[in-house]
């Protein structure tokens, strides 16, 4: 005992080893590939349910009355609607065909050396595509690091509820393409255009209409007038608007509203008549 007694008198304070010194356990880390798969989970978990788009569908007004949450939205994620001023944004509102006059206008521009940012939906295999810098999806990596920003910010945010799927993404989508500085982007309409949350851009560069048809019409209307005049809400004032040729009626639609948006409508002729 003694031994030990002068033994332990010997040893420094230094060579003493508190719990505090010991070597932590070092931290489980996330797979990049599980980041993602739990991000898409959750974004999945947004989706409207059926009740929710029963109510959309016999209060259309009101479910659009969502879209002006916009900018709390951006707000909550660092970015305020003048941010988006910044972009040059092509528009694309129309029934058919927009998903692919986006994807055709994104490719020129890419092929002439600008850095394109395309935003469409839906998407074909994963919700990766939705989200392009110069024509590849997002890599599973930057979109679960872009989404985990955009939620817990929006999840912070006292007296603001999470928005829905397709808002969601266009928040993200807006802040991902400021971040990465895209030169041009290409913003495909979600549903209308009058009240869509893509609407929140103030000043694009320019605006088009493809076909007009009868689609969503318990959100839009039930007549192509009806559907003419919501697609035409994407009109700015100064912004050129270009239309495919569209039935006499709704075309009309097209030009009043140009008119009081004090913006230009031209004809765009279709491709085999060039």
């Amino acid at each position: 005992m003694r031994n030990l007694l002068r033994r332990l008198m010997m040893v420094k304070p230094t060579q003493v080893r508190t719990v505090c010194d010991l070597p932590a356990k070092p931290t489980p880390t996330v797979s990049p590939k599980r980041c993602y798969e739990d991000a898409v989970y959750a974004l999945n978990n947004l989706q409207s349910n059926e009740a929710t788009l029963k109510k959309s569908m016999q209060y259309p007004t009101s479910a659009f009355l969502k879209s002006r949450l916009m900018p709390e939205h951006l707000q909550a994620v660092g970015l305020k609607v003048s941010d988006l001023d910044d972009l040059k944004v092509i528009h694309v509102a129309g029934t058919k065909g927009k998903g692919s006059t986006c994807a055709f206008a994104e490719s020129i521009l890419r092929h002439h050396g600008f850095k394109t940012g395309l935003y469409t939906s839906p998407h074909l295999v994963a919700v990766r595509e939705r989200i392009r810098i110069n024509g590849k999806p997002l890599s599973e990596a930057a979109f679960a690091k872009y989404f985990w920003d955009v939620y817990h910010n929006l999840k912070a945010k006292e007296g603001l509820d999470i928005p829905a799927y397709f808002q969601f993404l266009t928040v993200m989508a807006f802040k991902v393409f400021i971040m990465e500085k895209v030169d041009v982007l290409v913003l495909e309409v979600g549903v209308g255009g009058e009240y869509d949350c893509t609407n929140v851009i103030r000043h694009p560069t320019v605006v088009g209409i493809t076909s007009l048809g009868l689609d969503h019409t318990r959100l839009l209307g039930s007549s192509l007038q009806e559907i003419a005049w919501q697609k035409s809400g994407i009109f700015k004032k100064g912004c050129p608007a270009f239309s495919l040729p569209q039935p006499e009626g709704a075309f009309q639609v097209l030009q009043e509203r140009a008119q009081e948006r004090e913006c230009s409508l031209s004809l765009a002729p279709p491709l085999f008549d060039i």
